[in-house]
């Protein structure tokens, strides 16, 4: 079983590393030739591509200026260090017993608009780049042309035929994934909280489920994908009545108070 999850805006690049190991992203050149395209834009174009304040534009543009071929530690971080978002929030990267590291690098890879395809330990400089965005490279419209021949196939090359891709990732990362090229069974949790009267997905409340059920998979290291129904972190339960086998869904018990 291969599982991917979404990248996240907010960045961590101050707390103490768990480890000094780390692997470089398998698409580095590619990255670097995306990041030629960011350095010819302006903080204010930036803004408006993006449709970000002023001082986040200021910040990006340091960012893709100061990109660089060379990735070390003192430049760099591990993606599942560096990613602050609610994923990894409900993942909770630091506490994950090195042990489990083994474990994590081989199931785990996480999307992304600029490296396509990230393991967990792959190093990457600060960015910030979403995948929907309407960034032209080279004679490719947009980032979902620029990737849509990469990232499957690399997918596929690390799969079994008995493989199945568990998607916990968003609709606008995943989209990147041509389903005809992985031919691969995807399984896509739904997550579910009662909200006004009705069973909704909250986005909040989603992303991090995502990151609680893969916490989950690593805490009882599981490679078959039936056992994540067994999933109850955090009061969700499996709803047989609303899934189906490629759609499981998880409904919280407890019910929070507000949004």
């Amino acid at each position: 079983m291969r599982i991917v999850i979404s990248p996240a805006k907010t960045l961590d690049y101050l707390s103490p590393l768990p480890t000094s190991e780390y692997s470089l992203p398998a698409f580095k050149e590619d990255s670097l030739i995306i990041n030629k395209s960011l350095k010819k834009l302006s903080a204010k174009k930036l803004s408006g591509l993006m449709d970000i304040s002023k001082p986040l534009a200021e910040l990006n543009f340091a960012r893709n200026q100061a990109f660089t071929e060379k990735f070390t530690l003192d430049n760099s971080r591990q993606a599942i260090f560096a990613f602050k978002g609610d994923v990894y929030l409900g993942l909770d990267a630091y506490t994950i017993p090195v042990a489990k590291f083994e474990q994590l690098s081989g199931q785990l890879r996480i999307l992304s608009g600029l490296y396509g395809l990230l393991k967990p330990f792959d190093l990457i400089q600060p960015y910030r780049l979403e995948m929907g965005t309407s960034l032209k490279v080279g004679r490719r419209a947009n980032l979902y042309k620029y990737w849509e021949d990469k990232i499957s196939p690399s997918l596929q090359s690390e799969m079994g035929k008995e493989d199945v891709l568990l998607n916990l990732a968003s609709q606008e990362y995943f989209g990147a994934v041509n389903l005809k090229t992985l031919k691969r069974e995807v399984i896509s949790p739904v997550f579910l909280d009662f909200v006004n009267g009705s069973w909704k997905v909250v986005s909040f409340y989603a992303k991090k489920a995502r990151g609680l059920m893969l916490r989950y998979i690593l805490d009882h290291n599981i490679t078959d994908a039936e056992n994540i129904l067994a999933f109850d972190y955090e009061n969700y339960a499996y709803s047989p009545a609303d899934s189906t086998p490629t759609s499981p869904v998880f409904k919280r018990l407890t019910l929070p108070s507000k949004i």
